[in-house]
């Protein structure tokens, strides 16, 4: 088996100081993608370029404590791409592509923090933006090889993605136009929602992110904005599904997926 687990961090040194290692020491996921690094360069060397066993690729934000996401793996990639080729997003530290490439197989793991439109409509403008711009190069991809994009896309697809839909119908996250956005990548595009395919029906049990406002967490009033989204040949490997709760290391939960594929 070939475990993959991503989380955003909402803090690399954060998560850190709340057991994350103790986590990845018990779990012993090949590779783990991360977002919300919160750290520059500096920050990271001598520190955490490598987290139990498994060594750190990143792209990191040219704004101080922000965005930022990282791949730590088991496995040394053939090549590393930083950045998807936006100028605007690739400033902000929003993707890294590890490539593993035999004869037999070309496969990226993928690390993605997508933007929020949370604070206001200017960020939410910012949003459409990269949808726009992330599509046709996943579409690409996928043209030339498989893929497992995992990553924070701040987008709660189905009713069944978050507890109360009725009262977010018209809130960042869950809008018509992201939704839409969504559908069109797993209809039109191809690519699957892993988590999805293998618990279709899943409500509170799926949610990976809580407001931390109120009693959220300790309710389970969530989201499922965590995902991997892969080719089909790769996601047809899925065999299961964990979103592990019973530590918080952020206000997003881990998503690990183990596939049936040897690397």
């Amino acid at each position: 088996m070939f475990k993959l687990s991503s989380l955003n961090l909402n803090g690399i040194r954060s998560a850190t100081s709340k057991g994350l290692e103790a986590w990845l020491e018990q779990m012993r996921p090949d590779c783990i993608c991360v977002q919300e690094v919160k750290a520059q360069a500096p920050d990271v060397q001598g520190k955490f370029e490598a987290l139990s066993g498994l060594s750190g690729h990143f792209h990191f934000a040219e704004k101080k404590g922000y965005s930022g996401v990282g791949i730590y793996t088991r496995h040394a990639p053939s090549d590393v791409r930083v950045g998807f080729g936006n100028p605007e997003f690739d400033a902000e530290g929003r993707y890294v592509e590890l490539r593993f490439d035999t004869p037999q197989r070309k496969l990226s793991l993928i690390s993605c923090y997508f933007p929020s439109g949370s604070s206001g409509e200017e960020r939410q403008q910012a949003k459409f933006r990269f949808l726009d711009q992330i599509y046709p190069h996943l579409m690409q991809l996928k043209a030339e090889r498989e893929f497992v994009l995992c990553g924070d896309v701040n987008i709660a697809h189905q009713e069944i993605d978050l507890k109360n839909w009725k009262g977010n119908l018209k809130n960042s996250g869950f809008l018509p136009e992201e939704r839409a956005w969504m559908t069109r990548l797993l209809n039109e595009g191809g690519v699957v929602d892993v988590y999805r395919q293998l618990h279709p029906d899943a409500t509170d049990a799926a949610y990976t992110w809580w407001s931390n406002r109120g009693q959220a967490y300790a309710k389970n009033v969530g989201w499922r904005l965590d995902y991997h989204l892969a080719t089909p040949a790769l996601a047809a490997h899925a065999k299961q599904a964990a979103i592990f709760k019973e530590v918080k290391f952020s206000d997003h939960a881990p998503v690990t997926i183990d596939y049936a594929f040897d690397f």
